[in-house]
């Protein structure tokens, strides 16, 4: 209850509005795009907290330093080595199978940059799980944040992005020059990274 009015005080003391409800399902992945900025993991945050989410996410491991890092794990973080594959599929799916909760934040782009290409992390852990994808965003040209729509990654990976690419569309991250394009680079697979 403490956490649902802190994230809510926190939008609205810096004026961003919440529109769509989370789905009312017990495991999923969340895309978090665009992403942009360091402040998108502060108000992804104040969104889950604002909903009464419980989510967890993912961050580059070198941000999980000292007290800082300790914080940020209790506020749901996974730290992720990057340079390298290190089985974050199959440990995923691993966690969704042994869960009765489970909501896991990934941010396609993998970094704050532009890129040319989504990863397809994301939705090979969907796929693997058996779990939907849920797309979120945050609209810094409309400073509103929200959920939209809930896919069930199938077999028609093109018709999936279709509805992210369609999503997307008009949403805007802190710095616009930095979202990325939605598409995955190779066709995602369900095997083990």
């Amino acid at each position: 209850m403490i956490k649902k009015s802190v994230g809510r005080g926190v939008l609205r003391m810096t004026r961003w509005g919440s529109v769509g409800s989370p789905p009312d399902i017990s495991k999923y992945v969340v895309i978090g795009a665009p992403h942009t900025s360091n402040w998108d993991l502060l108000y992804l945050l104040m969104f889950a907290w604002s909903h009464d989410v419980r989510i967890s996410w993912l961050g580059k491991e070198s941000i999980f330093v000292g007290p800082v890092g300790w914080v940020l794990r209790r506020a749901g973080g996974i730290p992720v080595r990057r340079e390298r594959r290190n089985g974050l599929v199959a440990s995923l799916t691993t966690a969704f199978a042994a869960a009765e909760e489970l909501v896991v934040v990934i941010p396609p782009e993998g970094t704050r940059g532009r890129t040319d290409h989504w990863k397809s992390g994301f939705y090979r852990v969907a796929r693997s799980a058996g779990v939907p994808i849920v797309c979120s965003y945050l609209d810094y040209g409309t400073r509103v944040g929200g959920f939209g729509p809930t896919v069930w990654p199938g077999d028609d990976v093109d018709a999936d992005m279709e509805v992210f690419r369609t999503f997307y569309a008009d949403k805007r991250g802190k710095f616009d020059d930095q979202v990325s394009e939605i598409r995955f680079r190779d066709a995602p697979t369900v095997e083990p990274d």
